[in-house]
């Protein structure tokens, strides 16, 4: 993807919900939370949460500070575009009607399921 490419769809700014495939049986399941601050060819640079799955409680566990990092869009990674008024840092995970979403409490939900 070119650096003009990639502006075109992400842009500094935007909030996203990034989900990582497992590459393996057992591999941690990972999501971020954040705030595009740059975006060259097929890299964003995020400001956020990063969460990471429990299997000991069974759930999505945020991690308390605040990251910044760069993910390359080439990678096993789905890319969830959210509200711009969403903040990122009270964004959480909850069942709700049987399904696991990501919510800010507020208006903000996002079903997460990895199954239909």
């Amino acid at each position: 993807m070119t650096e003009d490419a990639a502006v075109a769809v992400l842009s500094p700014g935007e909030k996203v919900h990034l989900v990582f495939r497992r590459l393996f049986p057992g591999d941690v399941r990972r999501h971020f939370v954040g705030e595009i601050q740059a975006v060259a060819d097929d890299q964003i640079r995020v400001t956020g949460h990063a969460f990471v799955f429990d299997e000991h409680s069974n759930e999505y566990q945020r991690k308390p500070e605040q990251r910044t990092r760069v993910f390359s869009l080439s990678t096993p990674v789905n890319v969830n575009v959210i509200p711009t008024g969403v903040d990122p840092a009270q964004v959480f995970y909850c069942e709700r009607a049987g399904r696991l979403v990501v919510t800010d409490g507020g208006d903000f939900t996002l079903d997460v399921n990895e199954t239909a």
